[in-house]
């Protein structure tokens, strides 16, 4: 090694193995950029330990030499939490070396993995098993477990599974110290004082590292319908989510939407995508209905709801997928909607939600202040009807300049988030605060609750080691 490098460089070497202590710039730059190229990080090296002692014995150094360090899971977070900042001798620790699926438990619905394990070979596992892991987003091929949980992620079935909070029964931590929280119970009921694990649902690496995770199965679907549906107004959404959720109850899985330039985008950069009805239309739904048992008539359920629907003229048109293929091509049309925005220019981004009855006023509101404010932007409101978390992105004018666009973020924010809080909405719904919403916590949560959001960092991370700056800043 250089005598150029610190000397903990040489320590975390001989602790995890050079090979693994990342130095040159080209391998760590993956680790650095956040994949909107939104955030640009700067560390002295990336670590990717293999095993949870090995996370607890890079902490111990860490500790030893006052270093920060940044848990990351994938680098597939949207609010920069997991870039490590220029200047701040803040060390990335990668888990991607934590992948092994450790046990299954199909009769007991549960399922065992390491932190690092991605979405997609945690869903391929439960698969195999006959079981469903529910969790699901468009990053699920490069996203890890840890970061999921650390950031409590929702993603499109909420509606029936609930957010990745509902789906943890137990953790593996590393705490400020190194030493490590052995949580991992697979128990549905334990009472035996504070649910630890609840401290790191949504903590977004900041009191500690997630090495582990239990997390819950369900039955397979045997059956499954997929229908996109062509509505012509805000309104028309909640009525036929109305209708759906009426009919289906726990069987409607799936209830997303998706605007007219959405559609628009995605049929132009998307391989093979096309609009599935002859016609555009200003609004479309993605509705999904899953049954456990065969005894259930799924297809005849969905033909009726979206009948009654097309009788009230809650919709304009619909189209049920008749095989997987096409199913799945719904679906890419939905999961791509965020990355067809990047070849529109700049896009500034929001993740809020409201109450699910507020959603029509507040998307016709929000429409009309942002178009107001800036002229020619292209508001491009998708996601979790069901759940109300709306995706309310807006893309840049045709043909104005990206970077001036962007320095307009606040000013954007400033709209968008106020009507939010007029509907008694949150600025961050599943993305969490990381550094970009950092800054807007103090509106949006009471004094109170950030000395309690502060004490609990205070406790559980007395250094400031994890994550420091991210959600809150300790200010003393």
């Amino acid at each position: 090694m250089s005598n150029a490098y610190p000397a903990y460089v040489s320590e975390f070497q001989k602790c995890i193995g050079e090979k693994h202590v990342l130095l040159s710039q080209r391998d760590k730059a993956p680790y650095l950029v956040e994949w909107r190229d939104k955030f640009d990080g700067e560390s002295e090296c990336v670590l990717r330990p293999g095993n949870t002692q090995e996370v607890s014995a890079l902490v111990k150094i860490a500790t030893s030499y006052g270093l920060k360090l940044i848990p990351q899971s994938g680098n597939t977070g949207l609010v920069g939490g997991q870039i490590p900042r220029p200047g701040k001798n803040e060390i990335v620790v990668s888990l991607a070396r934590l992948n092994k699926i450790r046990q299954v438990d199909a009769e007991g619905y549960s399922i065992t993995v390491d932190g690092g394990v991605t979405l997609q070979t945690l869903q391929e596992a439960a698969e195999k098993a006959g079981r469903l892991f529910p969790l699901s987003l468009a990053s699920q091929g490069s996203c890890q477990i840890a970061g999921n949980i650390a950031s409590n992620a929702g993603g499109t079935a909420v509606l029936s599974y609930g957010n990745a909070r509902d789906l943890v029964l137990g953790l593996e931590v590393v705490l400020a110290n190194g030493e490590i929280w052995h949580g991992l119970r697979t128990l549905r009921k334990d009472n035996t004082g504070y649910d630890l694990k609840h401290l790191f649902i949504g903590s977004e690496g900041t009191l500690g590292i997630i090495t582990g995770a239990s997390l819950k199965l369900f039955p397979k679907p045997v059956s499954q319908i997929v229908a996109f549906c062509a509505l012509d107004s805000a309104a028309d959404l909640l009525q036929l989510f109305s209708l759906a959720k009426q009919h289906a109850g726990s069987m409607l899985t799936g209830f997303e939407i998706l605007p007219k330039v959405g559609m628009q985008f995605a049929v132009t950069h998307q391989e093979g995508a096309r609009l599935p009805f002859q016609h555009e239309h200003n609004w479309y739904v993605l509705l999904e209905l899953s049954a456990t048992s065969a005894a259930i008539e799924l297809n005849s359920l969905g033909e009726m709801i979206l009948a009654q629907a097309l009788e009230s003229s809650f919709i304009e048109d619909a189209v049920l997928a008749q095989n997987q293929s096409q199913a799945e091509a719904f679906w890419r049309l939905r999961h791509g909607m965020s990355e067809v925005q990047k070849f529109e220019g700049g896009s500034i981004k929001h993740d809020v939600s409201v109450p699910v009855a507020h959603i029509p006023v507040f998307l016709e509101e929000t429409i009309e202040a942002v178009s107001a404010l800036i002229p020619g932007c292209r508001p491009v409101p998708f996601g979790h009807m069901g759940d109300g978390n709306i995706h309310f992105n807006i893309s840049q004018p045709i043909g104005a300049d990206k970077q001036a666009y962007l320095e307009r973020w606040d000013e954007v924010n400033e709209v968008v988030h106020g009507i939010v809080a007029k509907y008694d909405g949150s600025i961050s719904a599943e993305h969490g605060i990381g550094i970009l919403k950092r800054d807007l916590l103090g509106r949006v949560k009471s004094k109170t609750e950030l000395d309690m959001m502060k004490s609990i960092k205070r406790t559980l991370d007395p250094s400031n080691m994890f994550s420091p700056e991210r959600i809150i800043t300790l200010d003393d």
